[in-house]
């Protein structure tokens, strides 16, 4: 079949990096599988069972060249993956053919390799969040003291600043990192528990000892770089840990998305835009256009994550008793792809974060539309401060900003509120006075110093500890 006959799923021709790919591929599934047959082996000779360093070396030797061939013909016959592979890896290492994955069950490998290859995405994700935040920061740092509005409701309510408006954005991915944190420290291996999460096959193995069958479990979990194992289970760990990594996959996916809505409209606005390439096309219709397709793009796809956290609350509420099957066709999917998703998220997020642009005048000048009504208070106390009265005062700025806006909003014209305050005897003020009261940089309250407050305190301390693990933006494929 043609390359291009069949389904290929974006995650891998379009978003996902190599790196995260990668971790839930094939390659990296089955050589885990191995790693943990090995692990167990060792684990077992060291509580006395009879296993020798020579069949442990005959499983080292073959632990990454897979013959799956030899796997998938037997797959086709018996319809069980883990007992192929046990097969194939018993055909490449013949002498330790009768001791591969004594005492376990399919869980063993199937639900151990699930964990690591989590620990191992959360590694991933991680990386990328921190330089995102880096990115952010510096951003927030440059942009502190430019004032533009804010709004509630959409609607323009007091001021604020660049610098401030992106530490919410960052903010929201600080809760989003300390969450993953904990989740990484407390993610643990299911151990081997055997059939019904018992142990019986390894009481019978170990002669009832349970020292001996505790301490497989720790030296498992110690060869393999988990600290921790599940204290209970049945043949398989609590799905609820599946629900809870893709419940933190997913609040990245609202931070980015909260980031990607805003840019959008701040774009709409043309107050900022995400990067656009020199020979980028933003419309096969409209050539001027530079349509915010990487915001687009994180919206979307966050919007997929999100969507996918319900995959993992329903398996993890559909389990019977001690397991059932109907959830590994679904993990399968929904896991990986939760992963994959906030990779390729995180991907466009450094790209587009590297380069936003910034429109100084045209934020200005939005200000500046909007300002007279926001400093109507400043000025109206100004008055008073000269013996005018505040009830009357009140009533004609309600009565002058009603009638601006008339202007603005039913002929398309200029906001002329200035000059209608500025002729009016009752407010004793000048033009020229009212305008020094508009300086946008008396409206921004205590903006800066919130940023320098936030990243001296929370973010920066943050970054130097991880300054290790952050990375630079990515280019896109698309």
């Amino acid at each position: 079949m043609s390359s291009h006959a069949g389904y290929i799923s974006p995650f891998s021709t379009r978003y996902a990096s190599p790196e995260m790919q990668f971790v839930f591929s094939e390659d990296n599934k089955f050589r885990t599988w191995r790693r943990l047959w090995i692990a167990l082996a060792r684990a077992e000779q060291k509580q006395g069972l009879p296993i020798t360093d020579e069949q442990i070396a005959e499983m080292e030797a073959h632990k990454d060249d897979i013959n799956y061939e030899d796997a998938q013909r037997r797959e086709r016959e018996c319809r069980h993956d883990v007992m192929s592979h046990v097969y194939a890896f018993g055909l490449q290492c013949p002498n330790a053919k009768g001791i591969i994955h004594l005492g376990a069950t399919s869980c063993y490998v199937g639900d151990n390799t699930d964990v690591i290859l989590m620990k191992q995405g959360l590694e991933i994700v991680r990386k990328k969040l921190l330089t995102v935040m880096k990115l952010l920061s510096d951003f927030a740092d440059q942009y502190k003291h430019l004032p533009c509005l804010a709004y509630t409701h959409l609607q323009p309510a007091q001021l604020t600043t660049v610098g401030k408006r992106a530490t919410l954005w960052l903010n929201e991915l600080y809760m989003d990192y300390e969450e993953l944190v904990h989740r990484m420290d407390t993610l643990a291996l299911l151990g081997s528990k055997g059939t019904t999460g018992t142990q019986a096959s390894f009481v019978e193995l170990l002669g009832g000892d349970s020292a001996k069958i505790a301490q497989i479990e720790r030296d498992i979990a110690d060869e393999m770089g988990v600290s921790r194992v599940v204290p209970v289970s049945g043949q398989t760990y609590s799905r609820k840990m599946d629900y809870m990594v893709v419940s933190t996959l997913s609040g990245i996916a609202q931070s980015a998305s909260k980031f990607s809505y805003d840019l959008r409209l701040l774009q709409s606005f043309k107050e900022m835009e995400e990067p656009f390439a020199a020979s980028q096309i933003g419309s096969s219709a409209m050539p001027y256009k530079r349509n915010p397709m990487r915001s687009e793009r994180i919206s979307a796809i966050s919007r997929y994550v999100m969507v996918d956290t319900l995959n993992a609350a329903i398996t993890t509420a559909t389990q019977w008793f001690e397991r059932t099957l109907d959830d590994s066709a679904n993990r399968r999917i929904a896991v990986s792809e939760a992963f994959l998703g906030v990779d390729a998220i995180l991907n466009v997020m450094m790209n587009v974060c590297d380069g936003l642009v910034v429109y100084p005048k045209v934020i200005h000048s939005r200000v500046m539309n909007e300002l007279p009504f926001m400093a109507t208070e400043n000025i109206m106390m100004s008055a008073v401060k000269r013996g005018g009265d505040r009830q009357e005062l009140h009533e004609k700025l309600r009565v002058h900003s009603q009638a601006a806006a008339r202007v603005v909003k039913e002929e398309g014209g200029q906001n002329d509120l200035i000059d209608r305050i500025a002729s009016d005897p009752a407010f004793m003020i000048t033009r020229e006075e009212i305008e020094a009261v508009l300086d946008p940089s008396r409206f921004t309250g205590r903006s800066a110093e919130q940023v320098d407050e936030f990243l001296g305190g929370f973010i920066r301390p943050l970054l130097q500890e991880n300054a290790e693990f952050i990375g630079k933006a990515q280019e896109l494929s698309v």
